[in-house]
């Protein structure tokens, strides 16, 4: 995984190939060309999105599903509990889990803006392609044992680079779409796999594996964020006993199933807030599984820099500064 320590913004490797760095160049004007301003955009091709910032930006706090990251130009960063992962055209990001994060665009000017490629992954896909491989996707040696974490960044290779571009081309002919995409993604789907981290993504789409339990979990976790957690009847939901349930889950989320039910209450309070000019910072954090109004606005300021009413004050002029 890539680091704040080992960024990879100004990260060269000796053996990039001509091609590579123009097939990135490609991928850029492309970019440029179908995206009509900052934001993220959807396409015509189902699960594929295009974004464009101008500017770096503050870091903002959302779910992460699961997706494959493919940059063309700019550097971004993402934290998931104690990690920071960056990525940059050198390297792409792969999220294999559904997982609460906060990111900021790191790299970005009016005249070199950052442009991004998302291509959701459907995990069941991935499950069908891997059991169609006629080979397993094994752990490398010296690789930890028990499930990875659930977002990773890696070098972007000139198989998947191609692949990448191919399908943002058929924005191009949309008459090709229906029959070529879902090829297309395939194929990229098995790049990923066949790559040297393939295995970290292999993991969560096994049937029986320990990364699949925990996607149940935090599957259980999202339809129930706003009750009372007991970490027994999670375990016991997921066929796991609570020691392996904490190791796991921290070893795929970078946090306690505790940690996570918390970072999903308060981003949702957070939603809330700004729908209504009228919510009551209160009510919210009831609305979300809080007891105490003390322990929510607490907990709300450190996770977001400020309590409730001075943050949500803040995004509306942000937003209305860019408005």
């Amino acid at each position: 995984m890539l680091t704040s320590k080992t960024s990879p913004a100004t990260a060269h490797h000796d053996g990039e190939t001509l091609r590579l760095v123009l097939r990135r160049a490609e991928l850029a004007a492309c970019l440029e060309r179908f995206v009509p301003g900052d934001g993220m955009h959807p396409t015509p091709i189902p699960g594929l999105y295009l974004l464009r910032m101008s500017q770096a930006g503050e870091l903002t706090h959302g779910q992460f599903e699961p997706a494959l990251c493919v940059v063309a130009q700019g550097s971004k960063r993402v934290l998931m509990g104690d990690d920071v992962t960056v990525y940059d055209a050198l390297h792409h990001l792969v999220v294999s889990q559904n997982v609460p994060v906060a990111g900021q665009v790191l790299d970005a000017s009016p005249n070199a803006p950052y442009l991004c490629v998302r291509l959701d992954i459907d995990l069941a896909d991935v499950a069908s392609l891997v059991l169609g491989m006629g080979r397993p996707v094994g752990v490398p040696a010296g690789a930890a044992k028990g499930p990875s974490r659930g977002l990773y960044a890696a070098q972007t290779g000139e198989a998947l680079l191609d692949a990448v571009l191919r399908l943002v081309h058929l924005l191009d002919t949309p008459d090709d779409i229906p029959t070529l995409a879902p090829l297309v993604v395939r194929e990229i789907m098995y790049r990923l796999l066949c790559a040297e981290d393939g295995w970290r993504l292999a993991q969560i789409a096994t049937p029986g594996s320990q990364g699949q339990h925990i996607s149940r979990a935090i599957a259980w976790l999202r339809e129930r964020y706003c009750e009372p957690l007991k970490v027994e009847d999670l375990a016991r939901a997921v066929h796991m006993s609570v020691s392996s349930l904490h190791h796991h889950f921290k070893a795929v989320t970078a946090m306690s199933p505790l940690q996570y039910q918390k970072q999903l209450r308060l981003q949702e309070a957070r939603r809330l807030l700004l729908m209504s000019d009228a919510a009551d910072a209160a009510g919210v954090g009831h609305r979300v599984g809080y007891e105490s109004a003390s322990h929510f606005s607490r907990d709300y300021a450190r996770l977001f820099g400020a309590p409730p009413a001075r943050d949500i004050r803040r995004l509306r002029q942000l937003t209305m500064g860019r408005s």
